[in-house]
């Protein structure tokens, strides 16, 4: 059996420290998924690299993931040319007519 070794799963364990997760608070029931509820508070945890340690309380669940994503919220920029007009997933991209 090939073992890894110890620098190397060191490493990869420390990459992990630091890591915030937002669990709901819940009373008398296992924790459910994060879109579950939204208005019910938080707690984010912090990996200490052992266990998973309180590190914050948060009202609900869009002021969880302000804390656990702090970065700018742009939408992506549209890619490629526009699709022709009507429903369906295989519209073609409009293709300007050329002359002949």
């Amino acid at each position: 059996m090939d073992e890894e070794p110890l620098a190397d799963f060191a490493e990869r364990r420390d990459a992990r420290i630091g890591r915030l997760r937002a669990v709901p608070v819940v009373d008398g029931r296992a924790p459910r998924a994060a879109h579950v509820s939204p208005a019910e508070p938080r707690v984010v945890e912090r990996w200490n690299g052992h266990v998973w340690e309180m590190h914050a309380v948060v009202p609900d669940l869009a002021a969880a993931k302000a804390l656990l994503y702090p970065g700018p919220r742009t939408p992506p920029p549209a890619e490629g040319p526009p699709l022709g007009k009507g429903p369906g997933r295989h519209r073609k991209p409009r293709v300007p007519p050329t002359a002949t």
